[in-house]
């Protein structure tokens, strides 16, 4: 299956990948690092500069806060309580527009996570060009009917689900008549085990749904989601930071300018170098032949009349005489004319 994405962009198994540079909350709050980060994003040659749409309200609970939780299992600790640094990290609904209109301004797709329907509606009036789905969300069914009816195209993570659960979500977002889906295989562990990766689920995803798959990428560098390209991936989500010691939950496992800029540029190698499954040889390839591939010579001088054995000759380069596959065809000819040592047997040499 293939289909618009957006405006400019088709998405399809092995096509050139949609690249998203994963800001999320990785602005820390400040919005002059926000510019400063989509900047960089697009001049690495990312597609889309992708936030996170959520309020202190709308995704975690009074129990949640009282327990003061700080994510004991991320790499990098972090300043005060849960609630003191969702409070510093949200995105306000005019900073939304502030970071809409600055990658309008620059030429980059402005995309986010939306984790309640109200987060839904702000981002339909921003007019974003799709819907990501955070792996937390595959269950929750209200929320994948709310931006299935949105019409966009839907981006759903797979982390921590099951295919029955993958299954049910994709069933829920058809039913309400959106089928521009792209499944994103995705392990939700900052980083995964590599043995935990299971890149072989893009084909799985592929061939389970029929619809194109990326990858959602949580590990460090750039090798595994240039990896997940040569499976066919469409799509990398790379979480994206200027600097990998600043504070904040994601900046150690996010990819800096230098690596998203290996991301882009590989992915798209990748994908040009993977071609056609039939056998082809190029022309470039051709031309080599005549240097790299070896004729038949003589060993010895030999006198014309002499009737050739096999004893009599060896292959060496250049290319451009008898083939060493045609040996039998040369063997007991006889010769028209003298040859020097190591001299190229032609056809013309032959009786």
């Amino acid at each position: 299956m293939k289909f618009k994405l957006t405006d400019k962009k088709e998405v399809f198994s092995y096509c050139d990948p949609y690249i998203i540079a994963e800001i999320g909350a990785n602005h820390n709050g400040d919005m002059d690092l926000a510019r400063k980060m989509i900047d960089s994003a697009k001049a690495c040659g990312a597609d889309a500069a992708k936030f996170q749409s959520w309020s202190p309200s709308s995704l975690i609970s009074r129990e949640e806060y009282d327990r003061n939780q700080t994510y004991d299992d991320s790499p990098k600790k972090h300043f005060g309580s849960l609630k003191e640094m969702v409070e510093k990290y949200y995105l306000r609904p005019e900073q939304h527009r502030e970071l809409k209109d600055y990658c309008d301004l620059i030429g980059i797709d402005f995309c986010s996570t939306p984790f309640a329907p109200e987060e839904v509606a702000l981002l339909d009036d921003l007019d974003v060009p799709y819907h990501k789905v955070a792996s937390m969300d595959v269950n929750n069914l209200g929320l994948l009917r709310c931006i299935a009816r949105s019409g966009k195209p839907v981006l759903l993570s797979t982390g921590m689900s099951t295919l029955g659960e993958i299954e049910q979500a994709v069933r829920t977002i058809e039913n309400e008549g959106n089928k521009r889906i792209v499944l994103l295989h995705c392990i939700s562990i900052y980083p995964p085990a590599y043995e935990d990766i299971h890149l072989r689920n893009i084909t799985m995803l592929q061939e389970t749904f029929g619809y194109p798959v990326g990858f959602s990428d949580h590990t460090f560098g750039f090798s595994i989601p240039l990896a997940s390209v040569a499976l066919g991936s469409c799509l990398i989500e790379k979480h994206f930071t200027l600097d990998k010691d600043l504070p904040g939950w994601d900046h150690e496992i996010s990819a800096d300018p230098a690596e998203m800029k290996i991301i882009v540029e590989e992915s798209r190698n990748i994908v040009c170098s993977l071609g056609q499954a039939k056998r082809i040889v190029s022309q470039a390839e051709q031309d080599k032949k005549s240097k790299f591939r070896r004729s038949i010579v003589v060993r010895e001088k030999l006198a014309k009349g002499h009737v050739l054995t096999e004893d009599d000759l060896n292959v060496k380069r250049p290319g451009t005489g008898i083939a060493p596959d045609e040996m039998s065809y040369v063997v007991g000819r006889r010769l028209n004319r003298d040859l020097d040592g190591d001299e190229l047997l032609l056809w013309d040499c032959l009786e």
